[in-house]
């Protein structure tokens, strides 16, 4: 199987193949920002899995934390993904795979939500203990 996708002016294209390694929410003010919204969308892929097919020379890299670099396209600014190194997966945006089925399995960073959501996933404080985290879960 395999997802297409691309930046907002199109300039930037790139290419997912397999399944995710998981799908959720992330509720930090960090995502936040960086997406725009009120909760962040992912889609976590291995990185050999995540491929840029077209306008490799139009993707910027900015890193807030060393723990992300998150990658946009240069011309409209368009956010793409952002590697994990330290976890070993990258984070597609879930928008930017349309034909991708979101299909979100938990919500990371709960306790910094600005948006409660009642969908019934589980809800860490912060990371599942797999990936460096607490592995505590808050109520709805």
């Amino acid at each position: 199987m395999s997802y297409q996708g691309e930046c907002f002016c199109g300039a930037v294209k790139l290419e997912v193949t397999g399944e995710p390694e998981g799908m959720g929410y992330c509720h930090c003010q960090s995502c936040r920002s960086w997406s725009g919204g009120p909760v962040n969308g992912f889609t976590l892929w291995k990185p050999e899995n995540v491929h840029i097919t077209g306008g490799e020379d139009s993707v910027r890299t900015f890193n807030k934390t060393p723990g992300s670099s998150r990658k946009y396209c240069a011309g409209c600014g368009g956010h793409l993904m952002t590697d994990h190194p330290g976890l070993g997966v990258v984070d597609v945006f879930s928008a930017t795979l349309p034909a991708l089925v979101f299909a979100p399995g938990l919500h990371i960073n709960y306790a910094e939500t600005v948006l409660p959501m009642k969908d019934g996933l589980p809800k860490f404080r912060d990371f599942p203990g797999a990936f460096g985290g607490s592995d505590e879960q808050v109520a709805e």
